[in-house]
């Protein structure tokens, strides 16, 4: 481990703890007190350990006041810290370095379970099946309803906050890294790959690698995504995207030549002047007092004119 990155806290029933679940959390800028907290209240904390990753966020005010929460944690928990961001690969696979359970849980920071038996849940199938891949799910039932996320709200509701059994059509698709439970012999085997940069589509094309060898199975075990964001930040997390697809699109063309993101892009490639058109999209998208079915559709296309760039 770099000497930039380090463990700063532990509660005190960390080192005699012998955990099935290893909950990994990182987080940048996000407080994940609230998070800890919940987890103790949950049924079957007593069969998990947390860890948390503040991965170069240089607060040091929270910094102390996490650290201080983890001191005093009844849950096992441990406190890594990193002066640099390490992004969002390689600071899971640092957090699973570190974790002791034989199955691993990854949680963001601004995620809230849904049900107190959240973890008892995990704990079932892990007693009933073995598995070796499980997806939870996404809601947004405890969710911002503010204006400014409402553009947010509206694409994760069409797109993100799918049930299982909607999920299980394309199983690899529906894999982020925010209610993921894997187990741990199959991600020793296939770890994030660290050379993604930027936003996005790297936990995807993990799971593309691994449906090749194992089952990813889908469950409604669903935790709500709090940290909706403003239009302008959702547009700049997919501009910041176009490169990791372009990589997932020429590593795995037999599978995201099936999505309709992949469609739309070789649709809108095939339209001239791109270029100088899809400025006017991303303006209409960022347009508050547009209607909002119609800002949230030309988003999606300005994602779509974003990837055509990547796309043969």
């Amino acid at each position: 481990m770099s000497p930039e990155t380090g463990i700063t806290a532990r509660s005190g029933g960390w080192a005699s703890a012998k955990p099935t679940i290893s909950v990994l959390i990182p987080y940048f800028r996000d407080d994940p007190t609230p998070l800890l907290r919940t987890l103790e209240r949950h049924d079957g904390a007593w069969a998990v350990e947390i860890l948390v990753f503040d991965d170069g966020s240089c607060n040091p005010i929270m910094a102390r006041r996490i650290d201080a929460g983890v001191a005093r944690a009844k849950t096992a928990t441990l406190s890594l810290r990193s002066r640099a961001n390490l992004g969002r690969a390689k600071g899971r696979n640092l957090l699973a370095s570190h974790a002791r359970g034989e199955w691993l849980l990854f949680l963001d920071a601004d995620m809230a379970p849904d049900a107190p038996d959240f973890l008892a849940n995990y704990l079932d199938i892990i007693a009933n099946e073995r598995p070796a891949v499980v997806f939870g799910g996404f809601s947004l039932a405890q969710a911002s309803h503010a204006p400014e996320h409402a553009l947010h709200r509206r694409m994760a509701e069409a797109s993100d906050c799918l049930s299982a059994e909607v999920r299980r059509r394309a199983p690899e698709k529906h894999v982020f890294t925010s209610n993921l439970l894997v187990r741990r012999d199959v991600f020793e085997a296939e770890r994030f790959d660290e050379s993604f940069t930027g936003w996005g589509w790297e936990d995807v094309e993990w799971g593309m690698r691994v449906t090749r060898q194992h089952q990813i199975r889908h469950i409604d075990n669903t935790a709500t995504h709090l940290g909706l964001d403003p239009a302008e930040t959702i547009a700049a997390k997919y501009e910041q995207s176009a490169g990791n697809f372009a990589r997932v699109a020429a590593e795995h063309r037999e599978i995201v030549q099936q999505y309709p993101s992949y469609r739309a892009a070789r649709m809108l490639k095939r339209v001239p002047f791109r270029r100088a058109w899809r400025p006017a999209l991303k303006a209409y998208a960022l347009a508050h007092a547009a209607p909002l079915a119609s800002r949230a559709l030309a988003m999606r296309l300005y994602r779509a004119a974003l990837y055509a760039e990547a796309v043969n």
